[in-house]
């Protein structure tokens, strides 16, 4: 396997376990009314790969999901992404 393929799979599946962890240590911090993981933040954790962590994060723990802008903002980033690897893959890869 090339190395830049392995080093892509490391950093998509830690940037998805920190977008599911930042939606868990967020539920926590607002059922304890501690400080709050900005929203800003959590969508840049999503933005740069990790969004399926996060959408998992927001149904897991039922964080997050009453906000239209995360119902609808996540899928949509998550979409984007999708398309991207699709147009990357095609073009690197063949």
């Amino acid at each position: 396997m090339n190395i830049y393929i392995t080093i892509a799979i490391i950093y998509f599946l830690l940037i998805n376990i920190a977008g599911l962890l930042s939606m868990h240590i967020d539920k926590k911090r607002a059922i304890k009314s501690k400080w709050r993981i900005p929203e800003k933040t959590l969508f840049l954790i999503a933005i740069t790969g990790g969004s399926i962590g996060s959408i998992a994060g927001m149904h897991l723990f039922r964080h997050k999901t009453k906000h239209w802008y995360f119902k609808y903002g996540m899928p949509v980033i998550l979409i984007i992404q999708i398309i991207v690897v699709f147009l990357l893959s095609d073009r690197f890869f063949l």
